[in-house]
């Protein structure tokens, strides 16, 4: 079955290009909509020249969260990485969301952790994150950080879509 490709944007909060890449649209579930990404595909940080990945993945892009999370197949030693950002905006192929730093890692052992704080805080005062923006974000890391741990949907197990790219 032959999927639409889709542009994956993430920005920074001053409007800078952070990581993107083209990943393919498989579908749409109760948890959002998911996209893949299969092994040796790639993406850039900014401008910065393109990285291989060599594991595929899959990506959810819920509807009215904070966050979006990455599923890597194995053996990548990284089972869960959720990004807290901005809610996910989509338009005309392309979804777009700002990254606010924090991170939710579940890795293949089960340590669950946050990333990042300290990049948010120095990007909190960079950017001026408006009040409501840090109270979304913590909030978010904070939802997170239980779902992941106690392995919630859509955390509890391999989700279906990373057949489509493995």
């Amino acid at each position: 079955m032959p999927f639409e490709n889709v542009n994956v944007v993430y920005r920074k909060f001053d409007g800078s290009l952070h990581w993107h890449h083209r990943g393919l649209l498989l579908g749409e579930d109760e948890h959002g909509v998911w996209t893949g990404c299969t092994a040796g595909s790639s993406g850039s940080r900014g401008h910065e020249p393109p990285v291989v990945w060599p594991h595929a993945f899959v990506m959810l892009f819920p509807r009215d969260q904070w966050w979006t999370a990455v599923f890597n197949a194995q053996p990548d030693k990284t089972e869960i990485y959720c990004d807290v950002t901005t809610v996910p905006e989509w338009n005309d192929g392309e979804v777009t969301m700002v990254d606010l730093d924090l991170d939710v890692i579940r890795m293949r052992d089960g340590r669950v952790f946050l990333d990042d704080e300290d990049e948010f805080e120095e990007h909190r005062v960079r950017y001026a994150y408006p009040a409501d923006v840090i109270a979304s974000a913590r909030a978010a890391a904070e939802h997170l950080l239980e779902a992941v741990a106690t392995r919630a949907a859509p955390f509890a197990a391999r989700p279906r879509w990373l057949a489509h790219v493995t």
